[in-house]
């Protein structure tokens, strides 16, 4: 009975001449050898060179990734062209290598020394060429440095910024209820923190599609905003409390002005009757005008209480800042008859202490112009003079049966206030010291 072979003898059967020695492989000894070795090292050196490669691209791709999805500054923009550029020479060799081992088989049987030459000589070529390339993706690493810095710095950024405007929107909307629980209602505050849904939204949406600079730029703005919210919501109730006192206030100095400014008709005839027209006359309009204003406040203080009880807080405080300028301007234009009054009782009682006060103002300006010169500077000389002069001429004013003594005593303040600007240039000038 005949038995079937092994496959591996049919194998052996099958090749002519494998037993016997008369098979056809050609078998390179020494030399041949050691060019088919040399080669093969060639091979696994080039490979090596773009396995390294091709590793600093991708580690490298990341850090553009990084910049380009972060910096859309000219910079950024330039390093995502240029590794676009570098990607195309990384290509080329890579090709180049390749196409080298391809077009070589190292193993085959057949490989003749001037073949095994050849390979070495081509791979060796694209090991130098894989190698020149990754040096120039190293130093275009180098170079990233600030670039990919920023970029890195803007991502580290975005997470915790989002995460501050969500916590601040939380903190926003506690402060909120929490006022409305003591019965304000807050209205324009909610209309404010409702227009930031919207904003939360995006930031939810994220990075990847709004941009990093924008999310963080859009957070920061929620952060800042949702803040001013919580912090106007935590002063409310003192603002109620605070606009309540300035009501009671306000409505009191009313009052007082009312009763103050009923007391300006008998100054004035006083004044009337003692004075020269021109020491009265522009008092003349005082009283209407105070009960002019003093109805106006009152009209105002009114409006107020109105948007105080709707918790209009803004309309609230600009109707009281409107009351308290009119009662300034009354209580001033008031205040003004009885002080010009008293000053025109003092002086035309005795004006050597206006005329003496004046001149000692004047002789200490002239002495100080003086000092260290043996002629004043006529920048100085001629408006002193001019002063002493103003003063004789107001003096001299004095004479006759109804003298003005307010234009007296305007004229020597004028004087001084003249005087005293050139004291300030004398000293501005010696401080600066010689040009």
């Amino acid at each position: 009975m005949l038995l079937p072979l092994p496959l591996v003898a049919l194998a052996v059967a099958a090749v002519p001449g494998s037993l016997s020695g008369g098979g056809t492989r050609r078998w390179f000894g020494g030399r041949g050898q050691q060019q088919r070795a040399e080669a093969q090292a060639a091979k696994d050196a080039a490979a090596a060179a773009f396995y390294e490669l091709d590793t600093a691209q991708r580690d490298l791709r990341i850090s553009i990734e990084t910049i380009s999805a972060v910096d859309d500054s000219p910079a950024g923009r330039k390093a995502a062209a240029d590794f676009a550029a570098l990607g195309r020479r990384i290509d080329e060799v890579s090709h180049a290598y390749i196409s080298a081992v391809d077009a070589h088989d190292l193993d085959r049987d057949s490989l003749d020394p001037a073949t095994a030459d050849r390979a070495r000589t081509e791979l060796l070529r694209a090991k130098e060429a894989l190698e020149r390339t990754r040096a120039e993706l190293e130093r275009f690493a180098e170079g990233l440095g600030p670039v990919l810095q920023r970029a890195e710095s803007q991502l580290a950024r975005l997470a915790p910024a989002v995460e501050r405007a969500r916590q601040a929107l939380r903190d926003a909307t506690g402060a909120l209820d929490a006022v409305r629980d003591t019965g304000l209602r807050a209205d324009d505050l909610a209309a404010r923190l409702a227009a930031l849904g919207p904003e939360l939204t995006k930031l939810n949406e994220g990075a990847a599609e709004h941009g990093v600079q924008e999310t963080i730029r859009r957070a920061d703005d929620v952060l800042r905003r949702a803040e001013a919210v919580r912090q106007e919501a935590e002063r409310l109730p003192e603002r109620a409390a605070e606009t309540d006192r300035r009501l009671v206030s306000l409505r009191t100095r009313a009052e007082a002005i009312t009763t103050r400014a009923a007391g300006v008709e008998p100054v004035l005839s006083e004044l009337r009757r003692r004075y020269s027209a021109a020491c009265w006359q522009d008092l003349q309009p005082v009283p209407g005008q105070a009960e002019r204003d003093v109805a106006l406040a009152r009209e105002k203080l009114r409006e107020a209480r109105t948007a105080r009880a709707e918790q209009r807080w803004p309309d609230a405080t600009a109707l009281l800042a409107t009351v308290r300028a009119l009662l300034n301007t009354t209580d001033e234009a008031v205040s003004a008859a009885g002080e010009r009054l008293r000053r025109l009782d003092r002086v035309s009682a005795d004006p050597r202490e206006e005329i003496e006060r004046t001149r000692f103002v004047i002789r200490d300006a002239q002495r100080l112009a003086m000092d260290g010169r043996t002629t004043p500077d006529p920048r100085h000389a001629r408006p002193l003079d001019e002063a002493v002069a103003r003063v004789d001429r107001a003096v001299a004013g004095l004479e006759g049966r109804h003298p003005d003594w307010w234009h007296f005593l305007t004229e020597l303040e004028a004087v001084r206030q003249t005087v005293a600007r050139v004291v300030q240039d004398i000293r501005e000038e010696r401080a600066a010291g010689p040009r």
